[in-house]
């Protein structure tokens, strides 16, 4: 484990929340990995934002040439394009690296993604990273997954609501995700049920059930993918590594 100090901060009456710098200390850090040519998986979420804005202000700078982008929702692809960065669909081509945040970090770099909607195109462009670099503030660090957030599951639309009684034998607790009136409904057109883990369960055999249930798409679980977490906290921000 690595440590970089802590730079000087917004105090309280400042423009930016103290964990808004966090996440964007995380950010920059990440960017540095960022070479010229690079094919860069662009993530989704309050904290990738400022990956993606300081990549454009890399090629803007001419600080990096050539960097291509590949969005992980049409909310980050819209930014990359308002900064400057061309943007790719995913092919069969990897990235280089890609960047994200994430809702959980557990000690062995496992995550849950997916509180921002977007877990299914995350994982299907992550997966094909050579690097999976995760950034985040200190809060995001458990020491079991599950101990803070739900575990996102992205279902199919169509009989929705016998996929989620399939799901409740998995995962008793849980429910659909529903901000207002209507379910949140995913840039895949799909709905996103939030399961609350039990107190004991394996990852891996519990994601293998869940990706088992008729109708389930994805799940927010991220096994075994990333390779390195920058974490920004107060002191400073530390370098984790599987």
């Amino acid at each position: 484990m690595r440590w970089w100090p802590a730079s000087r901060r917004t105090g309280r009456r400042g423009a930016m929340p103290e964990l808004e710098a966090l996440k964007k200390e995380a950010a920059l850090r990440a960017v540095t990995l960022v070479e010229s040519g690079m094919r860069v998986g662009l993530g989704t979420g309050s904290t990738a934002k400022y990956a993606i804005e300081a990549i454009g202000e890399r090629l803007a700078s001419g600080d990096v040439r050539n960097v291509v982008g590949v969005a992980t929702s049409d909310v980050s692809e819209a930014l990359a394009r308002e900064v400057g960065i061309p943007v790719e669909p995913l092919d069969p081509r990897p990235l280089d690296i890609a960047i994200d945040g994430a809702d959980e970090i557990d000690p062995e770099l496992n995550l849950i993604k997916g509180l921002g909607g977007a877990l299914l195109r995350e994982k299907l462009t992550e997966v094909q990273a050579r690097r999976l670099v995760i950034i985040a503030d200190h809060t995001k660090v458990v020491a079991r997954l599950g101990e803070k957030a739900p575990v996102p599951v992205e279902i199919a639309r169509f009989g929705f609501l016998s996929t989620i009684e399939r799901l409740r034998e998995v995962v008793p607790g849980g429910r659909l995700r529903q901000p207002g009136a209507q379910p949140y409904v995913t840039d895949n057109g799909n709905y996103i049920y939030d399961a609350q883990l039990p107190a004991q369960f394996g990852p891996a055999e519990l994601e293998r059930q869940l990706k088992g249930t008729l109708g389930v798409v994805e799940t927010g679980f991220f096994l075994g993918m990333a390779e390195v977490a920058f974490v920004a906290a107060p002191e400073g921000v530390r370098e984790l590594r599987r």
